[in-house]
């Protein structure tokens, strides 16, 4: 616990209580990067707590939803909160995608059940009230949790448009370990047709690598608060360093893009 709050570089709170809970989630976003290398690194991503622990506090990386809000979920566990795994289902234009393609977290803090999610990319800097039915705003925009019509699933959309479909029934991390097979190895997934690393910056910006084989390189982006971008192809060895000085992550080679 202690090794994973030094870094997120947070401080253990006093008490399992919701405004806690906010400050341990924008700690987490700001700290581990949302990336999906070990699949362009040919390292295997495991979905058992022991193994996604050793990857994003003992090695400093990062990774994808099933790995950063799995191993949350294990630090808020260890601090006291009521957490379920659920999973969603992510938007593709009008329909959802397919099941377990995605992993959120319910916590209770406070009495209240909140919506906790540290792997989706872009998405709230709070948590999210699950029961509110009006708008929720937050840094990262307005959001609203509204029912989907379909059995007891929610609909979360930001700023209108449709993010995911969250399915209320909890679940165990290996239940999302088929799913997590097929976005690791499958030509159809969006993370194995290239590379990417992000994070926020400080104000409301966003810092993010990635590459494909249409890029022909790695690319440096730069978003600003205000929403204006820069980009920029970087050399191999400015790519390696561009990866330590934004994201604290060292390697010895780059990410082979298909």
């Amino acid at each position: 616990m202690a090794a994973y709050l030094d870094r997120i570089g947070a401080v253990r709170p006093g008490r399992a209580g919701a405004a806690e809970l906010a400050r341990l989630q924008e700690a987490h976003l700001d700290a581990v990067p949302f990336e999906n290398l070990s699949i362009h690194l040919g390292e295997s991503v495991v979905l058992e707590p022991a193994a996604l622990l050793e990857k994003i506090v003992d090695r400093r990386r990062g990774g994808f939803c099933y790995e950063l809000n799995g191993a949350f979920a294990a630090l808020l566990r260890a601090l006291g909160y009521r957490v379920d795994l659920l999973a969603a289902r992510v938007f593709n234009g009008a329909k959802p995608g397919p099941p377990f393609d995605h992993l959120a977290l319910r916590v209770v803090a406070d009495d209240a059940a909140w919506l906790v999610d540290v792997g989706f990319g872009r998405f709230a800097r709070r948590p999210l009230l699950l029961d509110e039915r009006g708008e929720q705003r937050d840094a990262a925009g307005v959001f609203t949790v509204l029912p989907s019509g379909t059995a007891d699933d929610l609909d979360v959309r930001l700023d209108g448009e449709p993010q995911y479909r969250l399915e209320l029934r909890p679940h165990a991390l290996a239940d999302f370990v088929p799913t997590c097979w097929w976005q690791t190895t499958s030509p159809g997934s969006l993370f194995t047709r290239g590379t990417t690393c992000s994070r926020p910056t400080p104000g409301g910006g966003r810092v993010t690598l990635n590459s494909t084989r249409a890029t022909g390189g790695t690319r440096l982006l730069r978003t600003a608060p205000d929403g204006t971008r820069s980009e920029e192809l970087l050399a191999p060895d400015a790519a390696l360093a561009a990866y330590r000085t934004h994201f604290g992550i060292a390697l010895d080679r780059l990410p082979t893009a298909p």
